[in-house]
């Protein structure tokens, strides 16, 4: 199981899901550009002490990232056919968030084997990023048998 963030914009949530993948022996792709500076100060920045304990893999663009990938790509979008909890997970899976501000684009939406989507309140518009990463690799983890060891 992977966590992959297409693009993204904001510092503090890339730090929360590096947390979540430290925390949860997950490894976590950063396909580029993203929507601030990344260096060593941004990382303790955003990932507080996790971040030397999370498996982080950073891309250059999205095909850069797709040609490395081990498994199905889980595309999680407002615009998803099939609801959290009636996806089937694998463990070889890469979970998928598109850019905070702009999703994902057609041709990340053409490339995903699944397009997810957690069903929410209707009129509301869609969770946090991280919120998002912890609710949908929890749900996986779960069905895969895959959290680690206590």
């Amino acid at each position: 199981m992977r966590l992959a963030l297409f693009e993204p914009d904001i510092a503090g949530n890339v730090g929360a899901v590096l947390r979540l993948g430290a925390c949860f022996d997950t490894p976590v792709d950063l396909i580029e550009p993203m929507g601030f500076a990344w260096n060593d100060a941004a990382l303790r920045r955003a990932a507080m002490d996790y971040g030397g304990q999370a498996d982080v893999v950073r891309h250059a663009d999205f095909h850069a990232f797709a040609e490395k990938l081990p498994g199905r790509v889980i595309l999680f979008t407002t615009r998803g056919s099939i609801p959290l909890n009636q996806a089937r997970f694998e463990p070889g899976d890469t979970l998928l968030f598109g850019s905070e501000g702009r999703g994902a684009p057609d041709y990340v939406h053409e490339r995903a084997d699944l397009a997810v989507r957690i069903p929410i309140r209707a009129g509301l518009r869609s969770l946090n990023l991280a919120v998002s990463a912890g609710i949908s690799l929890a749900e996986a983890l779960r069905q895969t048998d895959g959290f680690p060891p206590q």
